[in-house]
């Protein structure tokens, strides 16, 4: 399924699926990102975050609906991987500024 995301969702999801270490370019400087009851601030967090997730299993994220919610964008994705419990639905609940992303909490 083709689904219409903003810039910056889109490039997130890109990176996401083809080049993780990019993933943090497509965040503010001070960016935060809320995952796991973790919170991560800042491009070299986010960079790590992108990396240990990575290392511990092998996974895709597909986008199968977006919907506006106030100044947020919520993606609900699919996600298939190395992990326990694959596929699962996740919810990427993403705040833009310009063409980047000042804030995501991904939420099962």
């Amino acid at each position: 399924m083709s689904i219409n995301l903003p810039g910056p969702i889109a490039a997130y999801f890109t990176a996401d699926r083809y080049n993780k270490p990019a993933v943090p370019n497509c965040f503010t400087e001070d960016a935060v990102v809320v995952d796991e009851k973790q919170t991560y601030t800042g491009r070299e967090a986010i960079g790590r975050w992108k990396t240990e997730s990575a290392a511990k299993f092998e996974y895709i994220s597909e986008p199968i609906a977006a919907t506006r919610d106030g100044d947020r964008t919520v993606v609900t994705a699919r996600v298939t991987g190395t992990f326990k419990g694959s596929p699962v639905d996740l919810r990427y609940a993403f705040t833009l500024k310009g063409d980047f992303i000042t804030r995501l909490e991904v939420v099962a």
